[in-house]
């Protein structure tokens, strides 16, 4: 998707390229929290209907497909079983969680869902879920309820979904931030884990926007990643936590949803790769889909007294690290920063205003440890002196 600038760099979310390079062996994919949970929950509700419980179930899938999981133990009285998580290639947390999920009769024919230990309970809104309940998001709730009427048809359960050690893994998860304690969420969008999709990040970027507007905040901090979020902490310590979003390559997903919830302003903390793309009108910033523009550093190079060496040495680097390296050692980096903060602050407000409104935006960039802010739009957030 593109979208046109008349005083600026095109402001662009880069197509996926029309060809793909050919992987030797393609990366496995594997099954959600949701999908797992659903598979237990029908496997507990045959062993509660039949007394058997099965080797594996098909469950239903949200593209109308159904898939078979394999289960892994259970229990009768009452009715219990275990499903074990497999992300497949992908570097998820929760991958070799055990989600278990009890099945009893009620008598009013509805399927009701609760959450147990190692589940999070919500205690913010802005999630969609009920605050004071279980953090398992509509699609799960969905397919749980789907495999189990498959089993029990009109009649009604109670269906408990548990995961030993799940506090634990949320430790490293965003949870706490969103408000969910106590445990991981059960999520899930298609039921597929697929290896290092950027599907799940950006909605936990979208996620966390909604959480920060439901309680009330007016400003996104923005970051990229690890160092970048502890330094926006530093530089900005009276905004709630809730503030802090770590976006990664998402910055478009992020500002969209700022616009939509009618936020005042947005803060962007990066290094000066990140910020690069973004002055150069990218706004999905992913290594594989987008390139430094090493010429435009090479333009504020020479805008701000660099001579020709050094000009083509930055337009001829392959990162942008090796411009902030030749700033620095020859006294430009404040100035050449300086004005690449200005330029990621003018495209950023461009992208909100044709996202529906213009939100003010201020940036600053961080060295590379993210101990020091080393240029910034706003002169009282520098902390870096040159020496």
């Amino acid at each position: 998707m593109s979208r046109a600038s008349d005083d600026g760099p095109q402001l662009r979310e880069p197509d996926l390229p029309r060809t793909a390079k050919v992987r030797p062996k393609a990366l496995r994919t594997g099954f959600t929290t949701g999908a797992c949970s659903a598979a237990a929950a029908k496997a507990a509700a045959e062993l509660m209907v039949t007394g058997h419980l099965p080797a594996v179930v098909d469950i239903p899938f949200p593209d109308g497909r159904h898939r078979r999981l394999q289960v892994d133990s259970g229990s009768a009285d009452p009715a219990t079983a275990v499903v074990v998580k497999d992300a497949g290639d992908d570097p998820d947390v929760t991958h070799g969680a055990r989600l278990t999920v009890t099945v009893t009769a009620r008598g009013d024919g509805q399927v009701v869902l609760h959450g147990g230990e190692g589940v999070g309970v919500v205690t913010k809104p802005g999630l969609g879920l009920e605050v004071g309940g279980p953090a398992i998001n509509p699609v799960p709730r969905e397919m749980i309820t789907a495999a189990v009427r498959e089993v029990i048809g009109d009649r009604g359960a109670d269906v408990t979904i548990t995961v030993p050690g799940g506090e634990k893994m949320a430790y490293k998860t965003t949870n706490r931030r969103l408000g969910i304690y106590g445990g991981i969420s059960i999520l899930g969008t298609t039921g597929i884990v697929r290896p290092f999709s950027t599907a799940s990040w950006r909605s936990s970027v979208e996620q966390a926007i909604s959480v920060l507007a439901a309680q009330g905040g007016r400003t996104a901090v923005l970051s990229t990643g690890g160092r970048t979020e502890k330094a926006a902490m530093r530089l900005l310590p009276d905004e709630p936590e809730v503030a802090f979003v770590e976006v990664g390559d998402f910055t478009g997903a992020a500002l969209r949803r700022a616009v939509e919830h009618g936020l005042d302003g947005v803060v962007f903390v990066g290094m000066i790769g990140k910020l690069t793309k973004l002055a150069s009108g990218v706004v999905m910033t992913h290594y594989t889909r987008s390139k430094v523009d090493t010429a435009l550093l090479g333009r504020l190079t020479a805008e701000f007294g660099g001579d020709p060496a050094q000009v083509a040495e930055i337009e001829q680097a392959a990162t942008a690290r090796r411009a902030y390296e030749v700033w620095r050692g020859s006294g430009l980096l404040p100035a050449c920063a300086h004005r690449l903060c200005e330029l990621v602050a003018a495209v950023l407000e461009r992208f909100s205003e044709e996202c529906g409104r213009r939100l003010p935006a201020r940036v600053a960039m961080v060295d590379f440890q993210g101990e020091h802010v080393v240029a910034a739009t706003e002169a009282r957030w520098v902390t870096w002196q040159s020496r």
